[in-house]
């Protein structure tokens, strides 16, 4: 495959309607699987969902699966509810991006207890009846930590963006970082904030906290999502791309271009989505772990043995390692490619980090509109 034209950013190409039946009315013989979703308030979830549909539609699924999509909105009652309706409306397994690692186990448990494979992806669920597929959260944050410690010396003023409260993945990554700042006394976290996952709070709130600072008193910054809006509000703020402050942060498509050397051709490319020579570390939640749970829900559907938990490779990326895909072939990202030019992908909030040797039927179209690999 290679890239074609695509003029939409992966939240446009989400539909986020009640429900989303995937192909003509269900066949007796196809497995009724559902998606669950909590918040969807950032491109990360839009991804994710884009690929659990393109997994769904590959020629491998199409006749075995009927796909069904409903959106809870970052709500635990709502979520529950929900999927005690899907376990009445006979589904036969459910893949679900939980709100809460705890919340939802009741609900979790009963559905097992009548017969349906629950499989969370990225964040977890304790139920162990759960299959859960996600990256080491705790590794993503100590890595990401450590790394912004090394590039200050051990000492400085910083800022902090969480993500979504309540998740596994927050909470996880965020202990971790703290733990690992804890370790430096002249590390102070001078302003922090709930980030969302989302470039468009990172705005609002890092504006907030520019309120109260400025851009000299701070020396780094860790944000779960948008070390991209950060270096855009650099920019704007009057610094050059060599003032840039380091960032560790999550693995948007717009934030790895700008790690790119400053001299770096890139089609497309545009202030502030351009190569910057931004001092960073990128690393992602890979938004292929909804599409894995699918496939791993339909091999146990059909009497494979599957892991309760898998694993995933934490994909890390640093202006060292950073590699611009040039023609988007599944060889290219499988030998290392992790960036994506803004001429074939407009949104900077979109995630880079889809390849994996495990799901070949999803890549990058299904990422970016919900098509898979032919």
């Amino acid at each position: 495959m290679t890239f074609a034209k695509w003029g939409l950013g992966a939240a446009a190409a989400l539909t986020l309607a009640g429900s989303f039946a995937l192909g003509p009315a269900q066949a007796q013989d196809k497995y009724k699987i559902f998606l669950s979703m909590s918040y969807i308030g950032n491109d990360w979830q839009a991804e994710a969902a884009n690929m659990v549909k393109a997994m769904a539609a590959h020629k491998s699924m199409a006749d075995k699966v009927d796909l069904q999509v409903q959106v809870a909105g970052p709500n635990a009652q709502r979520q529950i509810q929900q999927i005690n309706a899907m376990v009445q409306q006979g589904a036969d397994a459910i893949v679900i991006f939980p709100i809460s690692p705890t919340a939802l186990n009741q609900v979790v448990k009963n559905a097992c207890d009548k017969g349906v494979l629950v499989f969370a992806y990225d964040a977890e669920i304790t139920e162990e009846c759960a299959y859960n597929i996600h990256i080491d959260q705790h590794e993503a944050g100590r890595v990401t930590a450590e790394w912004l410690v090394d590039k200050l010396g051990g000492k400085g003023n910083i800022v902090v963006l969480t993500g979504v409260p309540g998740t596994s993945v927050d909470t996880q990554r965020t202990e971790a970082a703290k733990e690992v700042f804890a370790k430096y006394p002249d590390i102070k976290i001078v302003g922090e904030a709930v980030g969302m996952w989302s470039q468009a709070v990172t705005r609002t709130e890092l504006s907030k906290i520019l309120a109260t600072q400025n851009w000299d008193d701070i020396d780094g910054l860790w944000m779960q999502v948008g070390c991209y809006t950060a270096n855009a509000m650099q920019l704007e703020a009057g610094k050059t791309p060599e003032q840039l402050l380091p960032c560790a942060g999550e693995g948007a498509n717009g934030g790895r271009i700008q790690m790119l050397p400053i001299d770096t051709e890139v089609e497309g490319a545009a202030s502030p989505y351009a190569p910057l020579g931004a001092p960073r570390i990128s690393y992602a939640s890979p938004p292929y772990s909804g599409a894995l749970a699918l496939k791993l829900a339909v091999k146990k559907l059909d009497g494979g043995d599957v892991e309760k938990l898998t694993v995933l490779p934490l994909p890390v990326v640093t202006n060292d390692t950073i590699k611009l895909c040039q023609e988007g072939t599944w060889q290219e990202m499988k030998d290392g490619c992790n960036a994506f030019p803004p001429s074939i992908v407009t949104n900077p909030g979109w995630f880079a980090s889809i390849f994996s040797e495990e799901t070949p039927e999803v890549g990058f179209s299904a990422a970016l509109v919900g098509q898979p690999e032919l």
